[in-house]
């Protein structure tokens, strides 16, 4: 007898805690646009249970999720493993984790502290009520496309790079076929908001719940982040307003939708779960003396750019090139001050998780992931239906970039302390646990 469980509950911040995902330029809240949400499926086979959280957050950091897991299952029949915890990624919420940028560092600047507190207990409780609130189940899953045909988004660092407009979907019905909850997963930086915004906002996939509560209002839904660290709407959007925003979540939302209607559901599933943390390879800096230069000519293009009042997306890249730059002046600072750089230390090893649920499993990475490498599992896969997510279970210390980005440069690149052979072990560790999930079933 196939079981699951749904719950959710608001995670949304008191006015003035700072929003991140733009740590250059500091924001403090000014309220809320629209609610931030913590959402959980549980699901039980009869012989093990499997948790899957969904946060509207930029980053929650391994140590929490640890804390959180122990809890929980000192609290209900479940093992700590079997739970997987990720963000959405919007870049309009508090922080939850450590922070990367020399400002924030230098200074001390923390996570709310009452604000992250209340958040572990929220997500304990939360997945505490979905255990309590279990029914018989069945379960199905589809995928779709929406994607930069659509002016939806693609790869942001070549208008016409890698990109992955799979909309991957897993339904959860009962027995009388009520629709109750929906995983959804897309690949897209929530930045659709930027730096200028001071209101609490989920960003597009605040939308897509909006938009799916009115085609199906007892369904809950999960939204988990795709491989998206070089993917965005940058070349892609209108503007960055919240129509815009509300746009592009429709036109999600009406592909998840779309899926929804058409699954076929399955009552006798098997559940899998494994996982395993991997030492990432970290780049190497460069000389304090190197970094000042970069600093230094990426400013000088910056400004002839503007000087020559050269396009929105041109000037762009040339700032995005010189925070990079001086983010890796600042880590090559930090280090010589022997500054802990806190994402260097809470969030690795890094686990890779694999949780099979019948011929669907879901592969969780910690970190903002390059499209490339969530693609290259999908491959080497050899399940049909693999859904590759990022930020699960923790976040890492800078984006994880392919070689070819390496060779280019660029802000991911600069912005990151690992590197080009990360991706690289990410990859293989979950193709080796997705061909053990598959022996096992």
């Amino acid at each position: 007898m196939f079981k699951a469980g749904t719950s959710i509950i608001d995670i949304s911040p008191g006015k003035g805690i700072e929003l991140a995902g733009y740590p250059h330029f500091p924001r403090y809240n000014t309220g809320i646009h629209d609610p931030l949400f913590a959402s959980c499926i549980i699901l039980d086979d009869g012989e093990s249970k499997v948790a899957l959280v969904c946060m509207d957050l930029l980053f929650f950091s391994k140590k929490y999720v640890k804390e959180v897991r122990e809890t929980v299952s000192r609290k209900i029949d479940i093992k700590p493993n079997n739970m997987l915890i990720c963000c959405s990624h919007t870049h309009s919420g508090p922080w939850a984790a450590g922070r990367l940028d020399l400002e924030g560092l230098e200074k001390g600047f923390k996570p709310d502290y009452e604000y992250v507190e209340n958040l572990k207990y929220k997500i304990v409780e939360l997945i505490i009520k979905a255990n309590n609130n279990m029914f018989e189940a069945q379960i199905g899953s589809g995928f779709d496309n929406c994607g930069k045909e659509s002016g939806i988004g693609g790869n942001r660092r070549k208008p016409d790079g890698i990109s992955d407009p799979q909309v991957w979907v897993i339904g959860v019905k009962d027995l009388d076929n009520n629709l109750k909850a929906a995983f959804v997963k897309y690949s897209l930086h929530p930045t659709v908001i930027h730096e200028d915004n001071t209101l609490v906002t989920a960003d597009y996939p605040g939308y897509i719940r909006k938009f799916l509560l009115e085609k199906k209002p007892a369904m809950i839904m999960l939204f988990a982040q795709g491989a998206s660290g070089d993917q965005s709407t940058r070349y892609f959007r209108k503007d960055q307003s919240f129509n815009e925003a509300k746009r592009i979540g429709e036109e999600i939302g009406k592909v998840v939708n779309n899926i929804l209607d058409r699954l076929h559901y399955e009552q006798k599933l098997k559940l899998s779960v494994l996982s395993k943390e991997i030492f990432l390879d970290l780049r190497i800096l460069p000389q304090i003396d190197e970094a000042i230069k970069n600093v230094e000519t990426t400013k000088e293009l910056l400004e002839e750019l503007k000087n020559k009042n050269a396009s929105y997306i041109e000037v762009q890249n040339a700032y995005l090139q010189h925070i990079g730059a001086e983010c890796t002046l600042g880590y090559v600072k930090l280090k010589n001050k022997n500054i802990p750089i806190e994402l260097e230390i809470d969030e690795l090893p890094a686990e890779v998780q694999v949780i099979g649920i019948g011929d669907t499993v879901i592969v969780g990475l910690q970190g903002e992931i390059f499209v490339e490498f969530g693609l290259e599992i999908q491959k080497r896969s050899p399940f049909k239906k693999t859904i590759v997510i990022e930020l699960a279970n923790g976040a890492l210390p800078g984006y994880v970039c392919t070689e070819d980005a390496f060779k280019e440069g660029g802000y991911e690149v600069c912005t990151t302390l690992l590197s080009e052979k990360s991706g690289v072990m990410l990859v293989d560790t979950a193709v080796e646990l997705l061909y053990k999930i598959k022996e096992e079933m």
